[in-house]
């Protein structure tokens, strides 16, 4: 159990201790993630930038991801999930959330360019994992972006979603990993408030 996202930040940056003053990159996952990163960077005097990724979410159960969409349109979805669904809804949906990517990505970093990831290890940070579709298209798009080494940090997270990752060829640093694990990342803080647009901006100025 962690007190809130500072608190799982903290403990993740001491579990990442060996990337401190390394040219590794942190990578947040908004909006949550970026409080998490926040504190990686700080402690690991590292750059930290974003990967605007959005939740496609069921369309009677919208808290349940289907998929996923980043800023650049990039996509996943779990195939067995999208079975039956309209695909004029899932069309829509998924223009609306790549939008919403892209209106993110552009009031987090305003004036501010992506890091060069060429080469580098990234350090990608979320408060947690449910099924997992975010975080693998984040992955993508790092790798996409030129990172040669990818460790996903979370301080929680499913077995079966960790594997998974394993099997796209990454790291995974877990803090706790449940064996009655219900896939809701907040019920493992005791202070799961909602991020804001604002908050965002704010902890990516300071960490230039």
């Amino acid at each position: 159990m962690f007190q809130d996202r500072n608190d799982g930040g903290k403990k993740l940056a001491a579990a990442l201790s060996e990337y401190k003053g390394s040219d590794a990159v942190v990578l947040a996952v908004p909006r949550g993630g970026v409080v998490l990163g926040y504190e990686v960077a700080k402690a690991l005097g590292l750059p930290l930038d974003i990967v605007p990724v959005r939740k496609i979410g069921h369309p009677h159960f919208p808290e349940f991801a289907i998929g996923a969409v980043d800023d650049h349109g990039r996509t996943i979805f779990n195939e067995e999930q999208v079975v039956g669904i309209d695909r004029k809804w899932l069309t829509d949906e998924t223009e609306r959330e790549h939008a919403e990517a892209k209106r993110r990505a552009a009031t987090y970093r305003g004036d501010r360019p992506a890091l060069d990831l060429g080469g580098k290890t990234a350090l990608l940070v979320d408060d947690g994992i449910a099924t997992g579709l975010s975080i693998r298209l984040a992955i993508k798009a790092a790798r996409e972006n030129g990172a040669k080494r990818i460790v996903v940090a979370v301080p929680v997270a499913p077995e079966e979603a960790v594997n998974e990752l394993k099997q796209m060829g990454v790291e995974v640093m877990l803090l706790e990993k449940p064996a009655d694990y219900l896939g809701a990342v907040g019920s493992h803080y005791t202070y799961f408030d909602q991020a804001s647009d604002e908050t965002v901006v704010r902890l990516l100025r300071q960490s230039r």
